[in-house]
């Protein structure tokens, strides 16, 4: 079955793009670092767009424990033989909490960047 969604591309003009396209794609920030690689898109069916991109095989200076990550698509700078990213987080953390009955509940934390003035 064919699959295909319209993507906003930076000038504004729309492009037809198979959204396995994206799939195993690296993705950097727009530093430069190795953030991960794209394991699926998620999809807003309902405004017919991307939604975010879940990344696989994170940079564990990034992320804690390389887990997987989903980035909102708005983050998404330029797309094509690799993503770059707008905005990633300084860092991703889990942050643990005990609850009643001895249940771990799982929260992820993130670290903001300092926003960077240009001269």
């Amino acid at each position: 079955m064919y699959f295909g969604i319209v993507i906003e591309k930076m000038e504004g003009k729309t492009m037809p793009e198979e959204i396995t396209s994206f799939l195993k794609l690296p993705v950097y920030t727009r530093n430069g670092l190795y953030v991960g690689n794209v394991k699926n898109v998620i999809i807003d069916l309902e405004n017919k767009k991307v939604s975010s991109l879940l990344l696989t095989n994170t940079n564990p200076s990034l992320v804690e424990n390389s887990i997987d990550v989903a980035v909102p698509y708005r983050w998404v700078n330029a797309v094509g033989d690799i993503v770059i990213l707008s905005y990633f987080p300084e860092k991703v953390k889990l942050k643990e909490e005990k609850e009643e009955e001895t249940t771990e509940k799982t929260e992820i934390e993130i670290e903001k960047e300092e926003p960077k003035t240009e001269a």
